[in-house]
């Protein structure tokens, strides 16, 4: 796939998406985040592909949303922009149901936080930081799911202090990130992509169809009670009970071998 803001690169099952706008610190303009969009929902049809990694060009992940592009939209219908746009990418991002990956090899400001939190997994180079501060100093609500992702990640409170302190010049460090439980690994800057790209090919050989229907399941879960959970496990279940990879897995376990799992 081509595109003016974004590379796209398949390789061993993995699909690699690179926010490519370093001359800006890979900002988000509507064009941005049309492709991120239409690349995410194809590596998600594509049966070759059985993970993605999400990452940034040059020295930052994202600065969040392009704020020239913001000061000529003043006549745009910004609600509507923002649920055509950043509200549909944080959808397909927790509906795809192969596992995401992001490298954040630099800063994550505003939206580019949240989009940093809507992946399912996230390891940042000792180099990251976060700025969720970015919308209130410019006058602005959190936006792109960061309200939603950082109270279910740390709590209403520590959530609030985030959004309304961590700004450019107090950032929250890779370290603390981790801490908080907002990244799962920091890693050294130079490890970062390979690190992302070796988790990236053990889970693309992974039952990637039980993968998607655990998605599913934590995701949900997080918002029902627990006999709505429980309904639903069980619904999920009689889904991955019929698939190839199951039966594979079950195979591999009787003839005590290691299975091949094809993502069927």
């Amino acid at each position: 796939m081509s595109y003016d803001h974004l590379l796209y690169d398949v390789s061993e099952h993995v699909a690699t998406l690179t926010i490519n706008r370093p001359e800006t610190y890979n900002s988000l303009n509507f064009a941005a985040i049309g492709e991120l969009i239409h690349a995410l929902k194809g590596a998600g049809r594509e049966r070759d592909v059985r993970a993605i990694i999400l990452t940034g060009a040059g020295k930052g992940f994202s600065s969040g949303a392009d704020l020239n592009e913001l000061v000529e939209s003043r006549e745009v219908d910004i609600t509507q922009s923002l649920r055509e746009g950043l509200n549909t990418l944080a959808i397909t991002m927790r509906g795809i149901e192969k596992p995401i990956i992001c490298a954040i090899n630099g800063v994550a400001a505003g939206a580019g936080s949240s989009v940093a939190l809507a992946a399912d997994y996230r390891v940042a180079s000792e180099n990251a930081s976060f700025v969720f501060a970015a919308f209130v100093n410019i006058g602005l609500v959190p936006d792109g799911g960061s309200t939603y992702f950082l109270q279910q990640l740390v709590g209403p409170a520590k959530a609030l202090e985030l959004v309304l302190l961590t700004d450019a010049n107090n950032r929250l460090s890779a370290e603390d990130a981790l801490r908080l439980g907002l990244v799962n690994q920091v890693v050294a800057q130079d490890d970062l992509l390979p690190k992302a790209n070796a988790l990236a090919q053990k889970l693309a050989v992974m039952p990637t169809k039980a993968i998607g229907l655990t998605k599913r399941a934590i995701y949900r879960a997080a918002e029902r009670t627990i006999a709505d959970a429980l309904d639903y496990e069980a619904q999920l279940q009689g889904i991955a009970f019929k698939t190839k990879d199951h039966a594979e897995g079950v195979a591999a376990f009787r003839e005590k071998r290691e299975p091949v799992f094809t993502g069927e």
